[in-house]
């Protein structure tokens, strides 16, 4: 992990974009009531050949908030990504009802890293930073039947791992270790103020 960041005295306050569509992260960053748009980046999601989970996570994340901020350079800009990690392979968001039950079924009685990355970037003020909170989750070895019921309850099929631990999904789970609660929804929002507050950007 890098050292902690060294805030810049910036009198500026710069607009904040959120470059994601994903409203798992959109409702994260809204708990620190600074006002942001958001933006979609056109970032190509696919590993490159041997790339491990947590790589892949800090690629993505630095990629998103580039793309975005080349369309407002004025702006600070955030990029996240997330990948689940079992046992160095990369589990994504399963799409359909099938996968789901692939990865749960992968994932049962497992312990599984969830990779969450998430980058600042402004170019106006040259600033750039991304960092890594992963998070340790222990998967209860769950039935097919409890696998079945928890996907049509929930359909978490935009979600890395299969699973919302924000929902329902907890009951999925034995344990979670991390530094940060808010890193397993998607958006590790104690390393994001950090990282806000190195930019310039004022939270409270």
């Amino acid at each position: 992990m890098p050292d902690a960041p060294t805030p810049r005295h910036d009198t500026t306050q710069r607009s904040l974009v959120l470059g994601s569509t994903s409203r798992y992260r959109r409702e994260l960053l809204d708990r620190l009531r600074v006002p942001f748009e958001t933006a979609s980046p056109g970032v190509d999601e696919t590993p490159t050949p041997g790339e491990a989970p947590q790589a892949l996570a800090l690629r993505l994340a630095l990629a998103k908030a580039r793309d975005v901020a080349r369309r407002y350079p004025e702006a600070v800009v955030i990029g996240s990504d997330q990948v689940a990690d079992l046992d160095g392979m990369a589990l994504g968001k399963p799409g359909t009802h099938e996968r789901a039950v692939a990865q749960l079924r992968r994932m049962r009685g497992q312990t599984v890293i969830f990779q969450t990355a998430v980058a600042v970037v402004c170019l106006a003020s040259g600033f750039e930073q991304v960092d890594l909170a992963p998070v340790r989750v222990v998967f209860r070895t769950l039935t097919d039947a409890e696998i079945e019921r928890y996907l049509l309850a929930e359909r978490p099929y935009d979600c890395a791992g299969s699973a919302k631990s924000e929902g329902l999904g907890i009951a999925l789970l034995e344990r979670i270790d991390n530094d940060d609660p808010s890193a397993l929804v998607g958006l590790p929002l104690i390393r994001t103020c950090q990282m806000l507050r190195a930019a310039g950007v004022q939270i409270l």
